[in-house]
């Protein structure tokens, strides 16, 4: 049975995307720690663990992810973009990638941010927006 983020990739699940290649898919967490919280995950493979990726989608995945941080501190203003591999709530490998002002705002212990449905559109879109000028 696919996981909740392979549906997500496939579009069987609405998400609010924030980058995409044939191969990863990046889209924004819909129980923020803060605005601008993203998850990159590969689209190909459902491996639990970033470890048990092969070495080719490993290499990948970090490859887009990090072109997805970049385009994330362009669009939410930030002292830097968190990264964070916690993987423990869904079995599918996927990267946290968290704009941080303070090192709390990576504690995933602490309440979630609340945003409306325009508020993720309007992030997801400025971060796409950012995504595709690189």
């Amino acid at each position: 049975m696919a996981t909740i983020f392979t549906r997500i990739a496939k579009g069987e699940i609405p998400s609010y995307k924030v980058a995409e290649d044939d191969n990863y898919y990046a889209f924004l967490d819909i129980n923020p720690l803060v605005k601008g919280h993203t998850l990159v995950i590969p689209k190909n493979t459902e491996a639990d663990y970033i470890f048990d990726l092969d070495e080719e989608t490993y290499q990948g995945l970090t490859a887009f992810a990090r072109k997805v941080a970049v385009a994330l501190k362009a669009a939410i203003p930030c002292k830097r973009i968190g990264v964070a591999v916690l993987g423990m709530e869904v079995p599918h490998t996927h990267i946290h990638l968290v704009p941080l002002q303070t090192e709390a705002d990576l504690d995933f212990h602490k309440a979630k941010l609340a945003m409306t449905p325009e508020e993720f559109k309007q992030t997801a879109d400025s971060i796409l927006s950012e995504y595709e000028k690189l």
